[in-house]
């Protein structure tokens, strides 16, 4: 097995179990030896900035001499993405020789009538592989909600960590902000400490300091008293948290709050006489960049790229347009999934699009542009319906003058089949 047949086979299995649970990944993980026993985990979960605070806790925990592992998803160009290992995407052969076990594993299941599904052979894989490698830390990201997703085969996380909470995934997780929060803090084990994002829907608030009582866990919330923007810029953000002054390479205020989330969650391991230096934290959020998360791609002209589907991420969005943008003409190109609540993700971020381009990428899931740019128009008069994004793109930078901004958002899916095309622009 190479690479990309590693990859072909982990795309081959069930997206989702018929019956959600634990059971599944149980058996494989057990078949494969319990690697995860073997790890000693920050999990983190929440609706939106996971990855950013996943990634600015294990470059802090890098900084800080450990090896470190980082599980993490979507991908936005390479599946390997995925699973990372001191700040490099898993090698090709180690995610061949990793799936090799898995696939050999789930054969034996699959004569019992166990079918593990896709993503719980990759988080059997990424398990597999951090053991492999010895990390002194994994920085585990929850696919789906926490309570039953598959990372949650984990026993006792040293620190669990939730970031931002809101409506998604709604026909899994529950209809309400509180049944969101409590899937969420399914990832909350006995006896350790749980961070939470500083600003979140006063929903959420009791559900998790509930299941912190329960599970006797110290609950931290970053304190905003302490925290000073210093100057917020396209590229990023300089700031002051509780005296440590650092230069955030990802723009946006809410990436700010993920950055003081990710302090205290490194800061928590002092309990355990792990002790993170200012200089380790500092110099890890100064190098914390992600793809497709409110990315500069170009200064001149401006083109932001911006991967996200729910109502958080355009909130989010919109604030980075009204701090930064409100003087400039601004061409948006977007494709959405057709499960996703795109009209309140629309009814936030198109209003600020002098020209919208609605297009679509080619999977199944995807929403029609044509149907896209109908529900935009409830929000800008000047929509196009341009189907293939690669079009979509190019017609767009054919509009654009100097002084425009080209946004394109919505999807990741979208981010990943464009963002080489925008950076050879």
């Amino acid at each position: 097995m190479n690479c990309n047949e590693a990859i072909e086979y982990i795309h081959s299995l069930e997206k989702f179990g018929i019956n959600p649970g634990l059971d599944r990944i149980r058996a494989l993980c057990n078949l494969l030896g319990n690697p995860q026993k073997k790890l000693k985990v920050i999990h983190v979960a929440g609706t939106n900035g996971k990855g950013s605070t996943s990634t600015m806790i294990c470059n802090i925990l890098r900084k800080s001499g450990y090896n470190t592992g980082l599980f993490i998803s979507p991908y936005v160009t390479d599946f390997r993405e995925r699973i990372q290992y001191n700040g490099n995407m898993i090698d090709k052969y180690d995610l061949a020789e990793c799936v090799e076990k898995v696939k050999t594993a789930i054969y034996v299941l699959n004569e019992t009538g166990i079918q593990p599904t896709e993503f719980e052979a990759l988080t059997a894989a990424a398990f597999v592989y951090f053991k492999m490698k010895k990390c002194d830390f994994v920085v585990l990201e929850v696919g789906l909600g926490g309570r039953l997703d598959s990372t949650n085969v984990i026993e006792a996380p040293y620190v669990s960590v939730i970031t931002s909470i809101s409506l998604d995934h709604t026909a899994i997780l529950g209809d309400t902000i509180e049944k969101i929060a409590a899937e969420k803090c399914g990832i909350i084990k006995f006896g350790a400490e749980t961070v939470l994002y500083p600003f979140q829907d006063e929903k959420v608030y009791p559900v998790v300091e509930k299941t912190c009582r329960d599970k006797c866990n110290e609950l931290k919330i970053p304190d905003a008293s302490k925290l000073r923007i210093i100057e917020e810029k396209l590229e990023g953000t300089l700031a002051n948290y509780d005296g440590i002054e650092f230069l955030l390479p990802l723009a946006g205020k809410h990436m700010i709050y993920n950055a003081c989330t990710a302090i205290e969650a490194v800061r928590s391991l002092s309990r355990l006489a792990i002790n993170i230096s200012d200089k380790a934290i500092k110099e890890g959020i100064g190098i914390s960049v992600m793809p497709a998360r409110m990315e500069l791609i170009k200064k001149h002209p401006v083109i932001i790229l911006d991967g996200g589907h729910n109502e958080g991420c355009a909130l989010a969005l919109s604030e980075f347009i009204k701090k930064h943008l409100s003087d400039k003409r601004i061409i948006m190109v977007s494709s959405m999934m057709a499960d996703k609540d795109y009209m309140s993700y629309l009814s936030v971020v198109a209003p600020f699009a002098d020209v919208f381009i609605a297009t679509r990428v080619d999977m199944l899931r995807a929403l029609p542009s044509g149907k896209l740019m109908l529900s935009a128009s409830e929000y800008c008069k000047n929509c196009h319906d341009i189907a293939v994004p690669s079009k979509a793109i190019t017609a767009a930078q054919n509009i654009m003058q100097p002084d425009d901004v080209l946004i394109v958002c919505g999807s990741f899916y979208l981010a990943g089949e464009i963002r080489d095309n925008l950076i050879n622009y």
